[in-house]
């Protein structure tokens, strides 16, 4: 399964590289970046620039008190963010995925799902065989902790979780979308 996960990842990625536009600039060159995007965001780096495997990502702080967390998905079939970290102190913590890339659904849609890390796999083999009309995720599979709508570029939306039914074991997340997984997921961290 992950061979095959691994060559569909490679074909997509291919493909999205031959048929992607160069990418518009952030801001305007007179105009100054604003603080938040002091480093380029994954989208504007060509994907031979940051590979998924070698990509620093920042790890979502919520030991601070911060019960949210705004994950960006983009064209180049990367997270920016690599892990989530709940803080138990949280009676609801909420995941907000955007997706800043320009391409539709259709061909580069993005989702996030959270399930137990021994599930994951089973989860990406169902929602493959659930199709594009069920968002690429099996209705009513009680693997699933959360999951997001499959979204296109410009689109977002926010899913909430309880920290308390994290507790029971490690967790991950990733998009389901065919080929995007071996890419884009991450781990879910429950701290004090």
């Amino acid at each position: 399964m992950k061979a095959y996960l691994a060559l569909i990842s490679a074909a997509v990625i291919g493909l999205a590289a031959c048929s992607q536009e160069p990418a518009a600039p952030a801001a305007p060159a007179n105009e100054p970046a604003p603080a938040a995007q002091a480093s380029a965001p994954a989208e504007a780096m060509p994907a031979e620039a940051a590979p998924a495997s070698e990509a620093a990502a920042p790890a979502a702080d919520a030991a601070a008190g911060n019960c949210g967390v705004v994950v960006e998905s983009n064209d180049a079939m990367q997270f920016n963010i690599k892990d989530i970290q709940v803080s138990k102190a949280c009676s609801e913590f909420s995941i907000t995925l955007k997706h800043v890339g320009t391409q539709p659904k259709a061909s580069m849609g993005h989702n996030l799902v959270i399930t137990k890390a021994e599930d994951q796999d089973g989860v990406f083999k169902d929602g493959v065989a659930a199709g594009p009309d069920a968002e690429y995720v099996k209705p009513n599979d009680e693997r699933i902790v959360a999951a997001t709508k499959l979204l296109g570029g410009g689109e977002e939306d926010t899913i909430k979780i309880d920290p308390a039914k994290l507790a029971d074991g490690s967790y991950k997340f990733a998009c389901t979308f065919p080929g995007h997984g071996a890419l884009m997921n991450g781990t879910i961290t429950l701290v004090d």
